[in-house]
């Protein structure tokens, strides 16, 4: 028979990976940006919910959620009152929402090769457009390369949160 506490234990645990599973994203992107359809998808894969916002001025999103210029990317995302800037994987975002740091969110600069929506990409094209190899006869394959999470703290000074 399960004691009292034990179920109390059981039901936290659960109540907490569900309201994890479930947070809703709001995805801002620019107007035309596979990559960033690509991120959404991981992002639902995962278990969350977005929403993609296409904007015109993503500059002034940025501006308005206090996100450092040196950790500028595509796209700008929000979650629970943190803000989620670039192709973020979603564990890292998960983290976040388990730990509640005291920040302003968190942040991929850059668009880094092997991120989230950037697995398969043109390494000519500025703005991350996503590219199927398949079409050149050669095999679909993952180009990657280091990156870092970044924790972007209240005063707007960074920590690397995680490596990948």
């Amino acid at each position: 028979m399960l004691t009292i506490r034990l179920l109390l234990a059981l039901l936290l645990t659960t109540g907490a990976a569900l309201a994890e599973t479930g947070a809703a994203i709001l995805l801002y992107t620019p107007s035309v940006c596979l990559a960033c359809i690509d991120y959404a998808e991981h992002l639902r894969a995962n278990g969350f919910t977005v929403t993609i916002k296409p904007v015109e001025d993503m500059a002034a999103i940025k501006r308005r959620l206090k996100v450092p210029k040196d950790v500028a990317a595509e796209p700008t995302a929000t979650v629970a009152g943190y803000f989620v800037e670039g192709h973020v994987p979603a564990d890292d975002i998960k983290e976040l929402l388990r730990e509640k740091p005291k920040a302003r969110g968190i942040a991929v600069p850059g668009l880094p090769l092997g991120a989230p929506g950037r697995e398969y990409s043109n390494p000519t094209c500025d703005t991350a457009c996503t590219v199927l190899d398949g079409d050149t006869g050669q095999e679909d394959r993952v180009r990657r390369e280091l990156y870092n999470t970044l924790l972007v703290k209240p005063n707007g000074d960074t920590a690397i949160y995680a490596r990948h």
